[in-house]
């Protein structure tokens, strides 16, 4: 019985082994077919022989020749994804994300932090070092399998695909290809680690802030291609070693030649042509290995993934939400926002003035005062609600890097607005209502309004529903009770009890939440643990009264 048990086991680490690795080649053959029909390279000879057609390759040849010879052609193009309209017309540029700004005192210490690799460019190379990873992982999981079984032992499949030369070869290849890995691993790192299997939250967790940067080699390029040669003479100081490397760029600190100090973002070479492949792969090898719970609903959380991937490595619609978050806030007695400059803001390189705050988790502790720590945790409190309520815009990146304290100016600036987006009106009233029912304690309207925003079906156990409609109470607990008085986020048990019944919602959710929720919840999850962080205490009862709560009738 034990020689069968253990050549089963044998058979099914072979079996996932294989899964991952023909996964791993079926896309190759789809990502190399479709480098085939796309590159520069192979297109004018596969068109000039006559190979294929493709509609949208001969108009891109047409309005080509337009320009060149300056004759008007009119095209379509879709707005922006979800950025209101704003009057001046937009050209397409593309942003990066950057994670982490400090002050040109710290660059020294950060070269020895941050390590450099080439960026892997073109979409065939970007193929072979996922290919690479598949099968290093596959043939990793089948060798240590078989060697267990050996010796009597019966592994399972996750302890064999996540073990510890398995997480260091995943981090390390998440970390040197940047783009897409990296923004799955941000995304899904601000999950509850309860949520994840351990070993697959720590590699999440480590590869968040860990990027490589570009050798300056191939920095020099992408400038010289962005900028034109002698592009230095338009600033007075560039330093060529990033303070931040993260998921689609670096950001580098510099002055131009006015004086005026700026930040430079310059976007990953590849990253933005390279999304769909690299989330397919990412899809892939996920799937392939069964890590993740069915409640997460992978395929969801990818597709939102890529929407906003694609959002944040389009520069022009960054560029069109930092002004549109400068004009909401320019009478904030609180809150300050970078200026676009223009002039050296280019497809993949987006330059804005310099903001000379401390991140707010790195503030010393003769700085960081309990009322300076209440201070800025009720504003940005503040801001979150008014974002939802009032704006029905919302930076959904919930970075604590975003957010910097200015000790001189007693100001919160605020940085990185690739991730923003809008809210129809329709969804920000039901979900206002949804949250005023559980400031109430109304749980059967808690009920009717998660059904109408789409949380629930109807069909759902009522342990399944109890859960969720407890999760909303638990959540709303903050928001409750004497409008004068505060919370005091470092006393609270709001996040250890929703994360008890996060199992349950995960094995009996029947349908993914609504899609605006994905990043919603993120950010409010990234403020309300912000606030635990630091200990304050915000007058969250009032907040919620004065901004957020609508009638429930």
């Amino acid at each position: 019985m034990n020689s069968q048990k253990s050549l089963y086991h044998g058979y099914r680490v072979l079996l996932a082994a294989k899964e991952v690795v023909s996964g791993s080649l079926n896309i190759a053959k789809g990502s190399f077919s479709q480098w085939l029909l796309t590159s520069d390279l192979t297109r004018p000879l596969l068109s000039e022989f006559r190979c294929f057609y493709d509609k949208e390759w001969e108009k891109a040849k047409a309005l080509s020749h337009s320009i060149h010879h300056q004759k008007p052609m009119s095209i379509n193009s879709n707005s922006t994804l979800g950025m209101p309209k704003v009057g001046k017309k937009k050209v397409r540029h593309y942003s990066t994300q950057a994670k982490k700004l400090i002050s040109s005192n710290d660059t020294e210490e950060k070269i020895h932090e941050l390590q450099s690799s080439e960026v892997p460019s073109s979409r065939v190379s970007r193929l072979f070092h996922y290919g690479s990873l598949a099968a290093g992982v596959g043939i990793s999981a089948a060798m240590s399998g078989l060697n267990q079984i050996s010796k009597g032992q019966s592994p399972s499949l996750k302890s064999l695909v996540l073990s510890e030369s398995n997480i260091t070869r995943i981090t390390h290849k998440f970390s040197k290809m940047r783009g897409a890995a990296l923004k799955i691993g941000q995304m899904m790192s601000f999950q509850d680690a309860k949520v994840l299997p351990t070993e697959l939250y720590r590699i999440l967790s480590t590869v968040q802030n860990n990027a490589h940067y570009m050798p300056q080699s191939q920095l020099q390029r992408l400038l010289n291609r962005e900028f034109g040669p002698g592009w230095e003479v338009k600033f007075s100081k560039f330093n060529k070693v990033p303070i931040a490397a993260a998921s689609i760029g670096q950001v580098h600190n510099a002055i131009l030649s006015d004086g005026t100090e700026c930040v430079v973002k310059v976007q990953y070479p590849g990253v933005r042509d390279s999304i769909d492949s690299d989330l397919n792969n990412i899809l892939m090898l996920l799937t392939a290995t069964s890590l993740l719970p069915k409640g997460l609903f992978l395929d969801k959380t990818i597709a939102n993934a890529r929407t906003e991937l694609k959002w944040e490595c389009d520069y022009i619609r960054e560029a069109e939400c930092l002004k549109h978050f400068r004009e909401l806030l320019q009478d904030d007695p609180v809150f300050v926002v970078p200026r676009v400059i223009e002039e050296l803001t280019t497809q993949n390189v987006l330059t804005m003035t310099k903001m000379k705050g401390i991140e707010i988790v790195k503030l010393s502790e003769q700085l960081a005062t309990q009322e300076v720590r209440n201070y800025i945790c009720e504003n940005i409190m503040r801001l979150c609600l008014h974002e939802v309520a009032t704006y029905r815009y919302m930076q959904t990146d919930p970075n604590w890097a975003n957010f910097l304290y200015n000790k001189e100016t007693q100001k919160i600036e605020l940085i990185d607005f690739g991730a923003s987006r809008s809210y129809s009106n329709e969804f920000v009233h039901k979900y206002r209502k949804l949250l005023t029912h559980g400031t109430k304690g109304n749980r059967e309207g808690a009920f009717e309004m998660s059904k109408e925003l789409g949380y629930l079906t109807g069909l759902e156990s009522q342990a399944m529903v109890n859960a969720h409609v407890d999760s909303i109470m638990t959540l709303c607990e903050p928001f409750t009770g004497d409008i004068n008085a505060t919370f005091d986020f470092s006393k609270q048990t709001v996040t250890d009890r929703i994360r008890g019944n996060i199992g349950l919602m995960l094995n009996q959710r029947l349908c993914p939440p609504p899609e605006e929720t994905y990043s919603l919840h993120r950010k409010f999850s990234g403020v309300f643990l912000l606030c635990a962080r630091l200990g304050a205490k915000v007058h969250c009862a009032k907040l919620f009264s004065e901004i957020f709560a609508v009638d429930d009738n």
